[in-house]
């Protein structure tokens, strides 16, 4: 469905192509590290490293790197997860080159400037501060915490407040120097041009960044601990309720299947807990289901906030929602299923559609050791769940929750 080379360089950068008749290149650079390849000591590493790379290199200072990627007229951006740390610019297919010349320079290059770092320490201070503040991202931080005992999951993103204090610039270098090499690094182009005209312009950057022996930390999968648990936060309005599941061990139909549960549950807008819990019942505003199928983290989430004196019904809801979906008492039909199918089909085509998400898809597919036309696949096997796998999938997943309740304490 695109026109795609797969390549590993002779330094061991892992390299995707895609020639796409677009007028738009999009350039991603991935490092396979993320918070779950940190110790504990280490938490928040990788996040910090990602806002160094942006505070300048050994060629540019902090005010003419950002010069030069705004001047590229495009967006640029990054981000951290649990298993990778992605950079990204997006831009007029002409400028691609030059995004090539600049975000190498960033990946092999970065200065570490101490006055940029400290700075940068009180930006990301800030970024922990206002997570908290969140009360989204609060409930999402602490059902982790209690969630988990040993999995790395268990620890945000962006690092504890004390870690992010004491680390040191020889602490950030030496981070570095482990995880940023070729070996550990995957790149996607999507762009205009012909593949072997892309392979030239990276080599022409990066033939000389050397490769390193590597070893990543075992990562710890863990099954959620079942229990609840009620915090509380000061001048909050709304309460907020969230349910976790893991969902390790599963073949390739039972995830499409979950994926199709999770879409009915709770991600679409006609969702069995939008209709319960707001329609019927008027109990909230938000209400999702948020589910992770990747590679060690497998997880479901369902999040609602609602009133105060509406928790505990609420939360019978929830549980008789499951329930009854386990009992293969709320039916779903062939239509509903058509209609499930149909959503996660656009969702694919949405993003082969866009340049910068298909980019973004490949090399997070790289990074997982998977097919980067996995979505070939689940089209067809797609075709093939029907509702007694949907049932079968309920069952093995929808149990023992960990359960969070965030209230406000007056």
């Amino acid at each position: 469905m695109f026109d795609a080379v797969q390549k590993t360089l002779f330094n061991g950068i892992k390299l995707i192509t895609i020639k796409k008749d677009t007028q738009i290149s999009a350039l991603h650079f991935g490092i396979k590290v993320g918070s779950m390849y940190e110790l504990p000591q280490e938490n928040g590493m990788s996040h910090f490293i990602e806002h160094m790379l942006f505070k300048g290199t050994k060629k540019r200072d902090n005010e003419k790197l950002n010069r030069d990627l705004e001047n590229l007229g495009g967006e640029y951006n990054a981000y951290t997860d649990n298993t990778s740390t992605v950079y990204s610019i997006t831009s007029l297919g002409e400028e691609l080159e030059k995004s090539i010349e600049i975000m190498s320079d960033m990946i092999i290059n970065p200065e570490f400037n101490v006055e940029e770092l400290e700075k940068e320490r009180n930006v990301i201070l800030s970024e922990i501060r206002s997570n908290k503040d969140d009360i989204e991202q609060l409930s999402f931080m602490q059902i982790n915490k209690i969630g988990f005992k040993n999995s790395s999951l268990r620890y945000d993103i962006c690092g504890s407040e004390k870690n992010v204090t004491r680390f040191t610039r020889e602490d950030l270098v030496e981070f570095y120097n482990r995880y940023y090499l070729p070996n550990n690094c995957f790149i996607s182009v999507v762009s205009p041009y012909e593949h072997e005209k892309v392979i030239n312009i990276i080599l022409r950057y990066l033939k000389n960044w050397k490769p390193k022996s590597i070893e990543l930390k075992n990562i710890v999968v863990e099954n959620n601990f079942p229990c609840k648990k009620i915090f509380y936060k000061r001048d909050i309005e709304q309460s907020s309720i969230m349910f976790l599941f893991t969902c390790y061990g599963l073949d390739k139909k039972q995830e499409l299947a979950l994926r199709i549960l999770s879409y009915k549950l709770g991600e679409s807008p006609n969702s069995i807990l939008f209709r319960k819990l707001r329609e019927e019942n008027g109990f909230g505003y938000d209400i999702y289901t948020d589910l992770d199928l990747t590679e060690y983290v497998k997880t479901l989430y369902i999040y609602a906030t609602v009133n105060e004196e509406n928790i505990q019904e609420a939360i019978d809801i929830i549980l008789s929602c499951i329930e009854h979906i386990k009992e293969e008492k709320i039916i779903f039909d062939k239509d509903s299923i058509i209609t499930m199918k149909k959503a996660l089909k656009t969702s694919i085509a949405f993003t082969l559609d866009d340049s910068t998400d298909i980019g973004n898809y490949v090399i997070t597919q790289s990074m997982d050791e998977q097919s980067i036309f996995k979505f070939n696949d689940d089209i067809k096997e797609m075709e093939n769940i029907k509702d007694s796998h949907i049932y079968e999938v309920a069952r093995k997943v929808l149990n023992n929750p960990t359960i969070y309740i965030l209230k406000s304490s007056k």
